[in-house]
């Protein structure tokens, strides 16, 4: 299993929208600005966010992008299914049928992994990463750095 790109972006992108949850809609270009993500990139991933119902969008002066549920109730988990990323480490994506049709002898570990992942992401909401303290810190520089080039 590795988690791409898309799915790095789409928690990013989830969780500036949690750090901003108290401010309205954001834009998808404010939020482009801050992660270093293309707007373009962006625009996809939340068609498929709004599609599972993650967030909302509202249109004209004043609109952009929130999430749909407070941070606490969206799980990690939830947002990579949302976009159809795989977290399965297995060869065979589950079906066990690694050689000849059946399990290779590292399938069970590969499916016991990819069980402990799940269960870790599922564990963890965009609440619990907007209170960690690292967050905080990291969410402080991107507004400042956000608010001088803006200015400028």
């Amino acid at each position: 299993m590795k988690l791409t790109t898309r799915g790095r972006y789409a928690v990013t992108a989830m969780l500036d929208l949690a750090i901003h949850y108290d401010k309205g809609s954001i834009t998808l270009a404010d939020v482009a600005e801050r992660q270093g993500i293309s707007l373009a990139y962006l625009e996809q991933l939340f068609s498929q966010l709004r599609k599972r119902g993650l967030v909302t969008s509202t249109r004209g002066p004043g609109g952009g992008y929130r999430l749909s549920l407070p941070p606490g109730q969206i799980s990690v988990a939830r947002i990579i299914d949302a976009i159809d990323e795989n977290i399965d480490t297995t060869l065979c994506a589950g079906h066990k049928n690694c050689i000849d049709d059946d399990a290779c002898l590292t399938h069970f570990l590969w499916e016991e992994l990819s069980t402990n992942i799940r269960a870790f992401l599922s564990a963890k909401t965009l609440g619990d990463l907007v209170n960690q303290p690292h967050v905080k810190q990291v969410a402080i520089k991107q507004e400042r750095r956000f608010e001088v080039e803006v200015s400028h």
